[in-house]
């Protein structure tokens, strides 16, 4: 049978890292996630995820590692010189995509973050080569493989993008940074992650810490709940965990979470969902594959 749809997460803090003995379980990186369809790798973001995301693989990925920008924030591309296959292979090429700068793509910002004063070299000087693509986020990536990826602009300060990943049957969102919408679902991000297997979705701030934080940028694992509910997701993912969420904080809201939604999961580092291939013609079978595929 054909492989299916996998994701595992690298990096799920937002803002900053986390560290200590409290925040142990969920992880203290910033975001990095790596999508798998089938054998095809792409990887979401480039915080300081992407360095332990590097450093497991090693020398184990592809030539050609294409990476999704959801946007240019630090706690977004921090990583990025620390990438080991980046650092150690001169054959290999990085090609960034960015959607949130009206279709410039991201060499110029990270030309100027990456080099004198702020950094102590530039990325040209690494032994990998890095291009760099520009796009409009609400387009749709066709790659020189033929893979397609679904994209969708996100209330964020400068902009944000969206992802939607097809395989196999399958279908997974990646939904961060996002400020949700009032009234809300937004209907045009609803549209967006109809049916997915899985939405990836901002809840940094608790309810109760979001008034305060309005404008930031980010959401509430009840407004993903909402959205899911709507658009008839199969699972939720909850990502961009605010630094000072500790482990028990987080564990008690993931409880909340799931009396709401059975199956949503606050991520944590390392771990790894998969949906089987499935027939798209087999709407049962697919929803009893995606329920076997807890993770």
């Amino acid at each position: 049978m054909e492989a299916g749809l996998t994701l595992r997460f690298w990096g799920v803090r937002g803002s900053t890292c986390a560290s200590g003995p409290e925040f142990v379980e969920f992880g203290g990186h910033t975001p990095c996630v790596e999508v798998r369809c089938g054998e095809r790798l792409f990887v979401i973001d480039a915080g300081t995820g992407i360095n332990a995301f590097g450093a497991h693989h090693r020398d184990r990925l592809p030539q050609r590692v294409d990476l999704l920008l959801s946007h240019l924030h630090l706690d977004h591309v921090g990583g990025l010189p620390f990438m080991k296959p980046a650092i150690l292979d001169p054959s290999r090429e990085i090609h960034t995509w960015c959607g949130n700068l009206d279709g410039a793509s991201a060499a110029e910002p990270l030309g100027r973050l990456f080099s004198p004063p702020l950094f102590p070299i530039t990325l040209d000087v690494l032994p990998a080569r890095f291009v760099h693509h520009g796009f409009r986020a609400g387009e749709s990536l066709t790659f020189p493989d033929g893979a397609v990826v679904d994209t969708i602009p996100l209330e964020h300060p400068q902009g944000a993008t969206g992802y939607r990943f097809r395989h196999g049957g399958r279908s997974a969102c990646y939904i961060s940074d996002l400020e949700h919408s009032e009234p809300w679902p937004d209907p045009a991000l609803l549209d967006f992650v109809r049916g997915a297997d899985l939405v990836v979705y901002d809840g940094m701030f608790t309810q109760g810490e979001y008034p305060a934080c309005r404008g930031w940028g980010h959401s509430t694992w009840q407004k993903g709940v909402e959205l899911c509910r709507a658009g008839n997701v199969g699972r939720l993912a909850i990502v961009h965990l605010y630094p000072q969420h500790t482990d028990a904080l987080l564990r008690e809201l993931e409880t909340q979470m799931q009396a709401d939604m059975p199956g949503a999961f606050v991520a944590r580092e390392r771990q790894e969902i998969s949906f089987a291939a499935v027939a798209a013609t087999s709407p049962r079978r697919r929803r009893a594959a995606r329920i076997a595929a807890v993770a």
